[in-house]
C-alpha cells in the first residue's frame, strides 16, 4: 500500500498546582497569520522557529489557552517535517490543557483529540490514534451540523486508520460519507481528490491490486479533474496538496500527472518566496 497520504512543550512540564492563568493573552491571530505565511513559502524552519517563539510568549504570561492553540500548531507541523519526539511532545501537552482548562465536550477539545490522533497516524500508531478520533467523533457530532467540514475531515483522518488496523468496511464507509460532507465545501475540491486517493489504497488492500484495477482508474480520473478544478486558489495549500498527491498517481504509474502536480508546486512555492 502507498504512504504517501497518511494525509510541546520545549520545557519542563508545569505542574497544574501552578498553573495560574495570566490576564495577558499572546495574540492568536497574528501567530496564526505569520505561521501560514511561512507554510506558504515551504518554509518549515522558520514555521519551528516561529511556534517556539509564541510558546515561550504563552509560558511567560501563563496564557494556557494560548499554549494549547500553540501546541495543535506544533503538532500539525511536525507531523508534516516528519520530526516524531517533538511531535509527541507537543500531543502530550495539548492533552494535558484541554483537561486541565476544562474544555471537555467544546469544540476545541474535539479539535485537539482529531490533531493528537492524527499526529499519531503520521507515525503509524492507529491504535493511539482511534479512542482520540472516536472521542472527537462523539464531540463532533453532538455538536457540529451534519455538513461541516471539520466532520469530513475526522471521518478521513478515521478511515486511514480503520485501514492500517485491516477495518476496510467501515473505513470506506467512513470515507464516502467524508466525501459527501467535502463536496458541499467551499474549495473542498482538494480534500474530495485526497479522499479518491485514499480509496485506491483501500482498494488494493482489500482486493489486491489486479482486481481493484478498474476502481483505481475511476479514481484517478476523479481524482486528477478535482485537482484540475479552475476555481481552486493556487496558493500554499494547493501547492502543499499536489506536492502530497504526486507521489501517489506515481505510485500507480501516471507518472506524467506525477510530474505535472510536482511542477505546480514547485512553481507555487518559488513564486510564494518572491513574494
Amino acid at each position: 500500500m502507498s504512504d504517501f497520504l497518511k494525509k510541546e512543550d520545549y520545557q519542563e512540564p508545569c505542574c497544574p498546582l501552578d498553573m495560574n492563568q495570566g490576564n495577558e493573552r499572546i495574540n492568536t491571530r497574528r501567530m496564526i497569520n505569520t505561521l501560514d505565511a511561512y507554510l506558504d513559502k515551504n518554509d518549515y524552519a522558520s514555521a519551528e522557529r516561529h511556534l517556539k517563539y509564541w510558546n515561550n510568549e504563552a509560558e511567560s504570561l501563563k496564557d494556557y489557552h494560548g499554549k494549547l492553540t500553540v501546541a495543535n500548531e506544533q503538532i500539525g507541523l511536525y507531523r508534516k517535517i516528519g520530526k516524531e519526539k517533538e511531535c509527541y511532545e507537543s500531543i502530550n501537552e495539548a492533552l494535558k490543557l484541554v483537561v486541565w482548562l476544562d474544555l471537555q465536550d467544546t469544540i476545541t477539545y474535539g479539535t485537539t483529540m482529531v490533531n493528537a490522533a492524527t499526529g499519531y497516524k503520521s507515525f503509524h500508531k492507529p491504535d493511539k490514534a482511534m479512542p482520540l478520533y472516536r472521542k472527537a467523533q462523539e464531540v463532533y457530532e453532538k455538536t457540529l451540523t451534519e455538513d461541516d467540514g471539520r466532520l469530513g475531515a475526522l471521518y478521513n483522518n478515521m478511515a486511514l486508520a480503520l485501514c492500517e488496523i485491516g477495518e476496510y468496511e467501515e473505513a470506506e464507509a467512513y470515507y464516502f460519507k467524508a466525501i459527501e460532507i467535502m463536496k458541499k465545501q467551499e474549495n473542498g475540491e482538494l480534500e474530495v481528490a485526497i479522499t479518491y486517493l485514499n480509496l485506491i489504497d483501500l482498494a488494493v488492500a482489500k482486493q489486491g491490486h489486479e482486481q481493484a484495477e478498474e476502481k483505481m482508474d475511476a479514481y484517478i480520473t476523479k481524482a486528477e479533474k478535482l485537482l484540475n478544478t479552475k476555481s481552486i486558489p493556487r496558493n500554499g495549500y494547493y501547492a502543499f496538496v499536489c506536492e502530497k498527491c504526486a507521489p501517489v498517481f506515481g505510485y500507480y504509474g501516471y507518472f506524467l500527472i506525477e510530474n505535472d502536480l510536482k511542477n505546480r508546486a514547485r512553481e507555487i512555492y518559488e513564486r510564494n518566496r518572491t513574494v
